[in-house]
């Protein structure tokens, strides 16, 4: 289906195979991210997420979203509002700035980072909402086992249900428009790396090499 997906999804994406491409034949030309980059988030293998992070749907700037939730492409300045308050958020935090605006470290790190509609019309926010994404990222939410569930925003919360074992961290999606209702001192880096830590596991670096501390 994509080059980025792990071989470890397949179990799960088989069922979904046709319903997937039917979406996709939806999609208009101006749709982003780029159809090779729809299914980025599933780089990680399904056994080694640790922690999914769940949004909403893609940027809808033309070259911002490329697969992963929240996260651009490196070379994207200025970074989008949400992620300016995600770094913003990750300092008050943590203590140190971030600059990188591509998560693919976290990734590495056995971060899911999807968004519950995984494409967008590019200036259309919620624009493929309603298509059959819901379906399918519930499939792939339910099919792992993370230690944490980060759930930002609205549509991200209805993803609660599928993480029954999981220490959830729930709070206003990072927008300009709601972070300021509860995302802005929700600490959710420290939380979950608290959470990994009392399971055994290492914590995330959340906040790269690329990085001044203060």
């Amino acid at each position: 289906m994509d080059r980025w997906i792990h071989p470890s999804w397949q179990p799960v994406l088989a069922p979904h195979t046709d319903a997937v491409q039917a979406i996709l034949r939806t999609c208009e030309p101006d749709t982003w991210p780029r159809r090779e980059d729809v299914f980025h988030a599933l780089a990680v293998p399904r056994d080694a997420v640790r922690v999914a992070i769940v949004g909403q749907d893609p940027y809808p700037t033309p070259g911002h979203a490329h697969g992963l939730a929240f996260s651009v492409p490196d070379g994207v300045a200025p970074l989008p509002p949400s992620l300016r308050n995600i770094f913003a958020e990750l300092a008050d935090d943590l203590g140190a700035r971030r600059t990188r605006g591509d998560l693919s470290d976290w990734v590495a790190q056995g971060v899911l980072l999807l968004n519950r509609v995984l494409t967008v019309r590019a200036g259309q926010p919620g624009s493929h909402r309603g298509r059959g994404w819901e379906a399918f990222t519930e499939a792939l939410l339910r099919s792992v086992a993370p230690t944490v569930a980060i759930l930002w925003g609205s549509d991200a919360q209805t993803a609660r249900p599928f993480f029954p074992s999981a220490t959830i961290i729930a709070s206003a999606h990072p927008s300009p428009l709601s972070a300021h209702r509860g995302f802005l001192g929700s600490r959710p880096f420290s939380r979950a790396n608290d959470a990994l830590t009392a399971a055994g596991l290492a914590p995330i670096d959340w906040v790269g090499a690329d990085t001044r501390v203060g």
